[in-house]
């Protein structure tokens, strides 16, 4: 990745954590923390489709273009996620089309669900 991609990269994932501390204040003054939890636990199970572009085993890395990740508030983009679960990455292959769900896990943009398209 060059430096202009990688400067692209940070900018627009700044600007999605933006957007989601923005939403999540929005969110606290309407009913309160339960009210956001039951939002994102809604959006979270919605599976996002995606492509497979590389894995990485040995760091539990996977790459994926994929479509608009709307609990992220995240546009469809190709970009490295890490697996919440190892054994993720053993089910998928580069060129596989996939569904999977992705959620901030300590910070980290992370696949908590993978599945090869049907």
């Amino acid at each position: 990745m060059n430096a202009f991609s990688k400067l692209t990269f940070a900018i627009a994932l700044a600007a999605a954590a933006s957007v989601a501390t923005a939403q999540n204040g929005a969110h606290a003054s309407h009913g309160g923390h339960n009210a956001h939890a039951g939002h994102q636990a809604t959006a979270a199970a919605e599976l996002t489709e995606g492509e497979v572009k590389k894995i990485d085993k040995e760091a539990g890395k996977i790459t994926l273009r994929h479509g608009e990740l709307k609990n992220l508030n995240m546009a469809a983009m190709s970009m490295v996620f890490r697996a919440k679960e190892p054994a993720m990455l053993d089910q998928v292959k580069v060129g596989d089309k996939v569904k999977f769900a992705a959620d901030r896990v300590n910070g980290a943009i992370t696949i908590v669900q993978l599945q090869a398209a049907q």
